[in-house]
């Protein structure tokens, strides 16, 4: 595997391959990926005994800025693509892609600024740590960040262009949509206006379908872009789709069924008080009924005072 590793350095692209963390070395990647982890696991045990922080306005901050970055992103690569003559099955060969020009260069830089957004993309993680949220802190949400900044280590290596843009465009976004929910709740004024919640997890499943579909599409039609990047996408598309449809149906579908079982249990003894209610009223028909503290009850049924005393 190493020795693979070294022999297809060569087939890297000449354009992108010493941008600030690519640098021909996977090692700086994998190492930041480690340091991810080891907080994940580390950062909930130093904060077991510490109170949580209280991060509201910097969470507000660093939610809008990303969600800026998002929207950049994401009118950036549609531009450039454009301007480049993309289509929605664009080829990408490294023999001769580099030698386009400028407009190729621009797709490569906009699809650097998506892989370096995962490095920044780290911090939601942390800021959970740091105001011990660790119930979010699903295996999910771990392996969605740490996978997503590894495999655009690769595509920016080998396959800056071509298919590659189609789905960052798409996440860009729903990282729109995302950042700007999250930057908005922060904010305790704006909560009872945020009903989209949910959905975001359904654009997100629908944003992994599309990529799913066209990724499948590319290998049918046999596009000129690298085998092994179509079948990366293909298979991380269906990891996505198991376990974000497991987060949807656990967080959403489950909920809903409590909502409703509490609902009917609800009803259910409101319909029960109901008939007590009833029974009470035929038992001092005519009468007046009242309690005192010590819950002696005093009724008066057709003029004649009873007393009882309830258990």
């Amino acid at each position: 595997m190493i020795d693979s590793y070294y022999d297809g350095l060569q087939h890297a692209d000449p354009r992108t391959r010493d941008w600030l963390l690519i640098w021909s070395d996977y090692s700086y990647v994998l190492a930041l990926t480690t340091l991810y982890i080891l907080s994940v696991w580390i950062g909930p045990k130093i904060m077991r005994n510490k109170q949580p922080f209280d991060l509201g306005w910097f969470m507000v901050t660093y939610n809008m800025r990303l969600f800026a970055l998002s929207l950049y992103m994401f009118v950036e690569i549609i531009l450039s693509c454009w301007a480049a003559g993309y289509t929605i099955m664009q080829p990408y060969n490294v023999n001769y892609t580099p030698h386009k020009g400028p407009r190729e260069l621009r797709v490569a830089k906009v699809l650097w600024w998506y892989f370096f957004s995962k490095v920044i993309e780290f911090m939601d993680t942390i800021l959970m740590v740091l105001r011990k949220k660790e119930r979010q802190i699903t295996f999910l949400h771990v392996f969605h960040h740490a996978s997503m900044l590894n495999i655009w280590w690769f595509v920016m290596m080998y396959i800056p262009g071509g298919l590659s843009y189609f789905g960052a465009m798409l996440n860009c976004f729903i990282h729109v949509v995302m950042y700007a929910y999250y930057g908005l709740s922060a904010i305790p004024a704006m909560q009872p206006y945020l009903w989209w919640k949910k959905y975001i997890t359904k654009l997100q499943l629908l944003q992994f379908v599309i990529t799913f579909t066209h990724s499948s599409y590319s290998i049918v039609s046999e596009v000129d872009f690298p085998a092994w990047g179509k079948y990366l996408l293909v298979g991380y598309m269906v990891s996505m789709l198991i376990l974000f449809g497991n987060f949807y149906v656990m967080t959403y579908k489950r909920n809903q069924h409590k909502k409703e079982a509490a609902r009917h249990n609800k009803q259910a003894d409101t319909s029960h008080v109901s008939n007590n209610n009833h029974t009470i009223s035929n038992g001092v028909h005519n009468g007046h009924c009242t309690a005192n503290a010590n819950g002696v009850t005093n009724s008066k049924v057709n003029g004649y005072s009873h007393e009882t005393k309830a258990d």
